[in-house]
Parts: structure tokens; sequence; C-alpha cells
């Protein structure tokens, strides 16, 4: 069969590759709200110095308490999200509601962290101007903000995992296996 052919019956073939990868999702599609997460954790990980140095320099109520709790129940929740959706089971609820109100405490502590910084920077008596000594507190602020989105993401995919879940299951990734009439050809009966 002809690749115009295999366009003209709508069966193209998927490479490979590509197969191999919406089958890994197929059988494990909570892959992705994990992916989401993890670039979630690491974002914040590994912006850690500008939201430490802001901490130091602003000193606001709460503000080392917010970091603490963010950095604790980023990890946390991953260990949740892991033993909430474990491999070829039903999700454990129990689990699911845990990764939810720390969800919920990461969301706060990153809104009311850069509260803290908007006003710092906003106050009438003695603001901290942002300048090329203090730009570590507008990054931290951006790193925050960035940390939220990706957070709300990562919640919405896994609020909407049975939805996709479902269309994941409807690609097509069987293997079609054609023998060109060869299979009547060889003889079995083990006869010479």
């Amino acid at each position: 069969m002809s690749a115009n052919e295999k366009k003209a019956s709508g069966q193209a073939k998927m490479p490979e590759f590509l197969r191999r990868f919406f089958v890994g999702l197929k059988r494990r599609p909570s892959i992705i709200a994990l992916v989401v997460l993890l670039i979630a954790f690491f974002q914040y990980s590994l912006n850690l110095t500008h939201i430490s140095d802001t901490t130091a320099k602003i000193q606001g109520p709460g503000m080392g308490l917010c970091g603490f709790a963010t950095m604790l129940f980023s990890m946390l929740s991953l260990v949740c999200f892991l033993n909430a959706f474990p491999r070829r089971k039903k999700p454990v609820i129990a689990m699911v509601v845990l990764m939810c109100v720390m969800f919920a405490v990461i969301i706060f502590c990153d809104i009311y962290y850069s509260n803290l910084v908007m006003t710092a920077i906003t106050r009438q008596d003695n603001p901290i101007k942002l300048d090329a000594s203090t730009i570590y507190i507008a990054q931290a602020y951006n790193v925050l903000q960035t940390h939220i989105v990706i957070e709300c993401i990562g919640v919405g995919l896994i609020v909407l995992m049975p939805l996709y879940t479902k269309l994941l299951r409807k690609i097509n990734t069987s293997v079609t296996v054609e023998d060109y009439g060869k299979l009547q050809a060889i003889d079995i009966s083990g006869e010479d």
C-alpha cells in the first residue's frame, strides 16, 4: 500500500516513537499533571535564593514561614501525588484530598508573600527602591507569580484528568500486522 493509499484510507501510520509515547500516556495519564507539578517545584526551588534574599531584606511578618511552607508542601504534594495515583489502580481519595489542601496552602502562601513584597515596594514611609542592588526583589515577585500560574495549571490538570484520560483512550495506537498472503504459504504440518 503506498503512502497516498494510506492517506486516502485514513490509516496513516504513526511513527513508532510517537505510538509508544501515546501508549505510555494511555497507561498512566497522571504523568501529564506530574510533569507540570515537577516544573512548578523546580521553578520555585531553583529560584529560592531570590526568595531568601527578599525575605532577609523586607522582613515582613510571616515571610520566612511562607517560603518554608511553600517549599515543604511542594515536596510533600509530589509525594502525595505519587501515592494518590498508583499504577493501574483507582485513585486514593484521602491522598487526593490531602494533596488539594497542600496546593491551597501553597497558593495562599505565594499570594500572601507577593502581597508583602508589593506592600514593601509601594508603602508611603520608607519604601524599598528597586535598583541594581535590589533587583532580586522583582525577580522573587516574578518567580512567585509564575509559580502560582504553574500550580493552578497543575491543579486544573488533576481536576480534568478523567476528561483527558477518555480522550487519550480514543487515540488509535494499535499496530496493524499485514501478512501479504505469505501466511498461507507456510506449511506447519511437519510432513516432508
